[in-house]
């Protein structure tokens, strides 16, 4: 791993205080990217996303300075993210209750400091140990690094899915179910 590479957990209220350079950051990766990869567009996503009951962050850090970072939260069961969903898909994949599926809204690592492990080590720091039985996420059919990486981190493809926000992509959709954990010998 990277020596003083740092990761930490935020709450909604402790990222508002780093919320620039999240957005930075997000900028700098996602530079010529389109209309949809704009500033305002995601300061709007995350002010939505980090009002959601159970948001979290975890931030990537190298000598004080953000390299990376994830953020997700469970699904409520009203939830609008499968809406522009391909079909078919299994009976009952949309269907929500707040404890049945964690969203991973971004993962993001600075282009300096990819492959070396952050996104992975990010990846792990939040979806470890959550109490969801299965985790999604969207990602670009032409992300080709993104695509490898998460099908070596036990990620499958399910269907596709467009957003329904102006100039938004076509996604993958993604679902990881959480290892099952053998009980404890009584």
């Amino acid at each position: 791993m990277i020596e003083g590479l740092q990761l930490r957990h935020h709450s909604a209220n402790e990222a508002k205080e780093i919320l620039d350079q999240l957005v930075g950051l997000y900028l700098e990766v996602y530079a010529g990217g389109g209309e949809f990869y704009s500033e305002d567009r995601y300061r709007r996503q995350l002010d939505l996303h980090m009002q959601r009951v159970g948001w979290e962050l975890a931030t990537a850090s190298v000598d004080e300075a953000l390299v990376g970072y994830i953020y997700g939260f469970p699904l409520p069961p009203q939830t609008r993210w499968w809406e522009g969903i391909h079909e078919p898909v299994p009976p009952g994949f949309t269907e929500e209750d707040g404890k049945r599926t964690f969203a991973i809204s971004e993962l993001l690592v600075h282009r300096a400091w990819r492959r070396r492990g952050i996104a992975a080590a990010l990846h792990d720091e939040l979806v470890a140990g959550r109490a969801e039985p299965r985790s999604t996420l969207l990602v670009r059919p032409d992300n080709a690094a993104a695509q490898m990486a998460y099908r070596s981190w036990g990620w499958n493809k399910v269907t596709k899915l467009r957003p329904n926000w102006e100039t938004a992509p076509t996604f993958d959709v993604m679902v990881r179910t959480a290892p099952i954990c053998p009980r404890p010998f009584s």
